[in-house]
């Protein structure tokens, strides 16, 4: 059965709401990129240290969730937990949507290159359009919304530019896991939009993201991991990811509880381009490059012509569909 239409009247589903937040989101997760490389620095994690990149990641996911959690009790917010099915449903969400997806990533991110995991992880926002196309009766695929997904693609690619393009060898623990971790995580997102109109959202994304956490934790140390080398300057760093992770995966979870899913989805192809800027700046590198300006123009095109096709589509539902109320987040 179809799942009902979010809310016309939030104001979490004006357009103007929707850029800005759903921006400021891909613009805090562009920031782990180079957040991620400099903690591994700090905390002496190897490349080939998966256990200790688990722990890493673990300790992110788990204290960014009870910081919402609290934030969710000190507001009066409730979860509204009513029956095991319930405590089921979010602990599916949390091994899914925060530690499954995470694990099939980094082990994939471990046997392929950045630049090819970059652009792979990116086909989420594919399967999250298809996806809401099986799920929801009115996000049916149209000629402009396949378009402008593949205009945004393409601003993925320019961004990757690289010689390593040339040898795009394909292997399943590599390759292949990256595109499982990219599909788990638009599964798991479209199961947690779903899950937010029973739930608070914010108390939700505190929950899942804290279950997510502890399993990742557990799967670092049985893999040997370990964080022994802690200072002021990991631990301002940790903070930083711990806010960065609560910020933008509530909004992203409110966005998608109030709009559909591939109007949000599709802003997603802005993270590796802030990623890609984000690195250059920290790195000390030229960020007024032709295939980060292009790279922006693509994404954003790529992006304006999914809003018009989802704003079209959605006017003549908003008039005659009735008003379903659900908890404001």
């Amino acid at each position: 059965m179809a799942a009902p239409l979010s809310q016309p009247h939030s104001v979490f589903a004006r357009p103007a709401v929707v850029v800005s937040l759903a921006t400021l989101c891909c613009l805090l997760w562009g920031s782990a990129y180079p957040a991620i490389k400099g903690g591994y620095a700090l905390l002496q994690i190897a490349p080939d240290d998966l256990g200790g990149k688990m722990l890493f990641a673990g300790w992110r996911f788990l204290l960014a969730g009870l910081v919402l959690l609290a934030l969710a009790w000190a507001t009066g917010r409730r979860l509204g937990v009513r029956s095991g099915r319930d405590v089921g449903a979010l602990f599916a969400l949390g091994a899914t949507q925060t530690a499954l997806q995470y694990v099939f990533f980094y082990i994939g991110l471990s046997h392929t290159t950045g630049v090819k995991s970059s652009i792979l992880n990116a086909t989420g926002t594919f399967f999250s359009v298809l996806l809401a196309h099986f799920i929801y009766r009115h996000e049916r695929i149209t000629h402009r919304k396949a378009l402008g997904c593949l205009v945004g693609f393409a601003g993925v690619l320019v961004v990757n530019v690289s010689p390593q393009l040339a040898r795009f060898d394909v292997t399943l623990l590599g390759e292949g896991f990256v595109v499982i971790a990219a599909f788990v995580l638009a599964a798991a997102s479209i199961y947690g939009k779903r899950l937010s109109q029973r739930f608070d959202a914010v108390a939700m994304t505190g929950a899942q993201l804290a279950i997510g956490g502890a399993i990742l934790l557990l799967v670092g140390w049985a893999a040997g991991g370990s964080l022994a080398h802690w200072s002021w300057d990991a631990a301002a760093l940790m903070a930083y990811m711990v806010l960065l992770s609560a910020v933008a995966f509530s909004l992203w979870t409110i966005l998608l509880k109030h709009n559909p899913v591939s109007l949000v989805a599709v802003f997603n192809f802005l993270v590796p381009v802030f990623g890609a800027v984000l690195s250059a700046i920290f790195l000390g590198e030229s960020v007024l490059e032709w295939k980060n300006l292009l790279a922006l123009v693509l994404v954003c095109a790529g992006i304006a012509m999914v809003t018009r096709a989802v704003g079209a589509a959605a006017r003549p539902a908003t008039v005659t569909a009735p008003s379903r109320a659900a908890d404001h987040p």
